[in-house]
């Protein structure tokens, strides 16, 4: 009866932040932070990694509950966003962890420099991007902020944000590899 009478309130909660309720978000976040952060430290490994997924999944979920057409189909909903985002994370973690790799290459073409070495190539190659690829190189990763940040910092779409980060890591990689002029 327990679990029919939670799945009754997280619909109702639903429902009242579909017309606004600030305070029904609220409820509903403290309702399920402690499930929905298991299963992204799960997909992570990692505490901090699964905070910070968290953290852009609730504001995935804040930004689209109005969308979410059954209330009764919160869990799988907000479970599958958290899964995107883990997901989005990895990708994030694997691209820097290949640039560092790349740029330790290059410093010493056999992959013998300290992390510290590679940092510092790195950082030296993003001084050589265009204004907008450095700046939201930075934001991204030195800053540490989620696409939807960095479109508020910057005064731009989301979309604008994902483009130049795309662009900018291709240049990035280009510079690294020693292919730009």
């Amino acid at each position: 009866m327990d679990k029919a009478r939670d799945k009754v309130i997280d619909e109702l909660l639903v429902l009242r932040c579909q017309r606004g309720s600030r305070a029904s978000f609220d409820l509903l976040v403290r309702r399920w932070q402690r499930r929905l952060w298991r299963y992204a430290r799960s997909l992570t490994g990692v505490d901090d990694a699964a905070w910070d997924v968290m953290q852009e999944a609730w504001l995935a979920i804040f930004r689209r509950i109005r969308t979410l057409s059954d209330p009764a189909w919160f869990a799988p909903w907000a479970y599958r966003i958290v899964r995107n985002k883990c997901a989005d994370h990895v990708r994030g973690a694997v691209r820097r962890r290949e640039l560092i790799e790349a740029a330790a290459l290059q410093q010493t073409g056999n992959g013998d420099s300290s992390p510290s070495d590679a940092a510092d190539t790195v950082a030296d190659a993003i001084r050589q991007l265009p204004p907008d690829g450095r700046e939201v190189l930075t934001l991204k990763y030195g800053g540490d902020l989620n696409v939807v940040e960095i479109a508020v910092v910057l005064g731009i779409p989301a979309g604008t944000v994902k483009s130049r980060l795309h662009y900018a890591r291709e240049q990035l990689r280009r510079v690294l590899e020693g292919d730009v002029p």
